[in-house]
């Protein structure tokens, strides 16, 4: 961990962080009007279709008219506009097929990417008979799909039209497809899918209009990586979180914890029940169960232990952190301390701590997973005392901090909550499969405690933010990045405001200034960053259930919340303005769908 350095201003200030280098990031384009709009709609629809495919158990090669039919049933479940059967049929397609595409090993699999998701306008691609000849240029997503797929053992093909696969098909080596194509392609790709019984998954681009398309990477990058290796492929991670968030109801925190005596325990548990995402106590539960012998099996009670004693240590984190903020408002309701008073509140807190340590300490563990999960909770306190204080110090004489120092406080102050969390869930299924997955843990929930803070920040703007940083002159990313890039009397105003002066338009001026300089573009920039080191910090894990469980579980934190205002400014800055591409600042009418014949999309 690096240290806090006393600077000339005599304030402490967090050494800088070093920041990863710059992922490719996909173009941001409206999607067509036959596929859902937002990302959480569109996990919605999945999460619903995958329960029914669950339930009713159709069975793949079917036919599109009995596929229509299942579709229109999915319809009606959903309440939705039948604009979007044929999406729907798609992800149910996929979902049938799933189980059969786990089951054949990666080398004897198809990747096939269409060429449209390439920049069309910048890509220095050749084509070939065989399709587009990367050149790894790191303008698109293809190449980064293309190397992963290959790694894996995977053939890869960038192309459209059916020949070449059916080609491939025929030779016996490829026994399982997976491919990315617009809606239109997928329809006639289907008779194909049915008459060669070979499993397929499909992922629908959002648009189909052939020139710089996108996709939901995510759902690209799970269908890659499934296997049967991963014995958690299975887990309904929303049923998982549904029964974590089910722990901290009164009674059953009565069980966990013991019957609570006094005051003090009251209002220290109806704290602990009170609103909050529980995304610590799930992470410990998804450690677990990626890493236990008996997967398929009941959870043992000690595991909810585990996972109350990290909303413990969180909730009391959160008690200190809104004294010391002065915040008068959490979830929407009064603080502790402007509820019942700094003092009451200050010892709620320290109860939750003992608390934590408590319940650590009564699990039916070794005695030596115990002194283990001590060690690692008492290393995450410090950890984050040590980024509030660098913070606090910061308060008494504010001044610009740069994005890297920001980073840093960021690092220090959440992320050890995630690596706490996750660690003791690991430690808890066995030290010996924890020491063979210690150092990915550390690396993995330092990029996820990080993007997790980016993402507050970013969901902080606005009139509907649920809490703000400009209005509680606490050092902001986006502030940070605004200083770095602003100019003149630009960087004056956000000079001052560092030092804790509003401008004359308030909050709404500052934000405007944002927006203006493209600091809230390279705060979402920089968040896709920590979410793909998170992602790319798995590549070497050899546990595939852990593997795979921490990939789906960052896809499942950070799908869940949208972050608000995904803006017009993106839109525009992509070429692109309710569904119409503007060329030399006019509209111009998108381009119709070429007929292709390709046997397979993802």
């Amino acid at each position: 961990m690096q240290p806090i350095t006393l600077n000339p201003a005599g304030s402490y200030v967090p050494a800088s962080a070093s920041i990863p280098k710059h992922v490719v990031q996909q173009r941001f384009r409206t999607p067509k009007k036959n596929v859902p709009q937002t990302p959480i709609e569109r996990n919605h629809f999945l999460h619903v279709i995958r329960n029914y495919v669950a339930e009713f158990n159709p069975v793949p090669p079917m036919p599109a008219d009995d596929l229509k039919v299942h579709a229109d049933r999915v319809v009606q479940m959903l309440k939705c506009d039948p604009i979007y059967r044929d999406y729907i049929g798609v992800l149910m397609n996929n979902e049938m097929w799933r189980e059969q595409l786990a089951a054949v090993p990666f080398e004897r699999r198809l990747l096939l990417l269409p060429k449209c998701l390439r920049v069309e306008a910048k890509c220095p691609a050749p084509f070939d008979e065989f399709g587009l000849l990367c050149k790894q240029c790191g303008l698109c997503t293809i190449q980064d799909l293309q190397a992963e797929a290959e790694k894996l053992g995977y053939a890869t093909l960038v192309a459209e039209g059916s020949a070449i696969v059916m080609s491939l098909i025929q030779t016996g080596k490829i026994e399982a497809i997976v491919g990315v194509s617009c809606l239109s392609v997928l329809e006639r790709a289907f008779p194909y899918m049915e008459a060669a019984a070979i499993p397929g998954v499909a992922i629908p681009l959002l648009q189909d209009d052939c020139i710089d398309t996108t996709v939901d990477l995510d759902w690209v990058w799970e269908y890659i990586h499934l296997t049967s290796d991963d014995q958690t492929r299975r887990l309904d991670l929303s049923a998982l979180r549904d029964e974590v968030d089910f722990w901290f109801s009164p009674a059953c925190l009565d069980t966990i914890m013991g019957n609570g005596e006094g005051e003090t325990e009251r209002i220290a548990r109806e704290w602990l029940g009170k609103a909050g995402k529980r995304w610590r106590p799930f992470l410990a539960v998804a450690a677990y169960q990626a890493l236990r012998r008996d997967i398929g099996k009941p959870l043992p009670e000690d595991v909810r232990k585990i996972a109350v004693a990290v909303e413990c240590f969180h909730k009391a984190s959160l008690i200190h952190d809104d004294i010391e903020d002065n915040d008068s408002l959490r979830y929407g309701e009064k603080t502790l301390h402007e509820e019942y008073g700094t003092a009451v509140a200050l010892n709620v807190g320290d109860l939750l701590i003992g608390e934590g340590y408590r319940l650590i300490a009564s699990c039916k563990a070794s005695a030596e997973q115990k002194a283990a999960m001590l060690t690692v909770a008492s290393e995450g306190q410090r950890a984050l005392c040590r980024g509030q204080g660098a913070e606090l110090c910061w308060a008494r004489k504010p001044q610009p901090l740069t994005q890297h120092q920001v980073l840093e406080i960021f690092r220090l102050k959440t992320a050890p909550a995630f690596e706490v969390a996750l660690r003791l869930g690991s430690i808890y299924s066995g030290l010996e499969t924890y020491e063979e997955v210690e150092s990915t843990l550390g690396v993995y929930s330092e990029a996820l405690g990080i993007a997790y803070q980016i993402r507050d920040d970013l969901s902080d703007l606005g009139e509907q933010g649920e809490t703000n940083d400009i209005a509680g002159l606490r050092p902001s990313l986006l502030l940070a990045i605004a200083h770095d890039k602003a100019k003149a009397e630009q960087k004056e105003v956000i000079a001052n405001v560092w030092r804790r002066q509003l401008p004359a338009g308030g909050i709404a001026q500052v934000e405007a200034l944002y927006t203006e300089i493209g600091a809230d573009l390279r705060a979402k920039t920089l968040l896709e960053t920590y979410k793909e080191q998170a992602i790319r910090s798995l590549a070497d894990l050899e546990n595939p259930n852990l593997k795979g469980l921490l990939r789906r579980t960052l896809g499942k934190i950070f799908n869940d919340v949208e972050i608000k205002g995904w803006c017009k400014e993106q839109e525009q800055l992509n070429g692109v303005r309710d569904g119409v591409r503007v060329e030399n600042g006019t509209a111009a009418p998108e381009a119709a769908p070429r007929e292709l014949d390709v046997v397979m999309a993802k």
